[in-house]
């Protein structure tokens, strides 16, 4: 990637708490840490799977990518590792120092950014990624999703981790819960957060100015391949 998409701007702020909740998780693994939502539903984070290197269902997405790849949230970056073997220009932004010190550890291009605010190389990217339950970031997906259309280049693609159909569109707020020494839960503080479905994709899409061109599962996974509308 050529020095010119990499500026380096004044530092970032954070738009809520998610930033410092995954962090935490990402201290204290393996865990166990589970995602609580205020709608009653929960689920255990995958934060060995975050340590540890690219998982098979990431050759699905890799292979989509054809160009200078953008990885938000990209915790310790095992995505950002898994474009840059496949030869793509990729860069890792996540809101928490600490995950980008550990994407850096691998090798990888990481940057502490938050994707609200300004970027490198806005408008040029070829593809950005939502991996792991990242569209959730914020709260809102249509304005998440409107952000990464405006990161791209005029034929790019946002690849999102959606999941399987049924629960359709959630905002809310969510907590990090983790058990203690004592093994007594721990519940951390309240963040915005957001799930969407495979099914609610395609509203939450069009309403970002991005059309769903395809989705596909890999494993028990599920993605989605947006491109700009027009």
């Amino acid at each position: 990637m050529t020095n010119d998409l990499l500026p380096a701007p004044a530092g970032t702020p954070r738009r809520d708490r998610a930033g410092d909740v995954f962090a935490a998780a990402l201290r204290d693994r393996p865990g166990p840490h589970w995602l609580v939502h205020d709608d009653g539903r929960h689920r255990a984070l995958p934060v060995r799977r975050w340590h540890g290197p690219p998982e098979p269902a990431t050759r699905a997405v890799v292979a989509r990518c054809a160009g200078p790849t953008l990885d938000v949230g990209c915790g310790p970056g095992r995505l950002t590792l898994a474009l840059a073997r496949a030869g793509h220009a990729a860069v890792g932004v996540d809101v928490s120092s600490y995950a980008v010190r550990l994407a850096r550890s691998r090798g990888v291009v990481a940057l502490r950014r938050d994707v609200f605010a300004p970027l490198p190389a806005e408008g040029r990217w070829a593809h950005v990624l939502l991996m792991d339950g990242n569209i959730g970031i914020g709260g809102d997906p249509v304005a998440l999703l409107a952000r990464c259309r405006d990161l791209l280049r005029a034929d790019g693609t946002v690849l999102v981790e959606l999941e399987a159909p049924g629960p359709g569109l959630w905002r809310g707020h969510s907590r990090l819960v983790s058990r203690d020494a004592d093994g007594e839960p721990r519940p951390g503080a309240a963040f915005r957060w957001a799930r969407l479905d495979t099914v609610a994709a395609h509203g939450v899409a069009v309403a970002a100015g991005l059309n769903v061109r395809t989705l596909f599962a890999a494993g028990r996974r599920w993605f989605g391949e947006l491109a700009r509308r027009g």
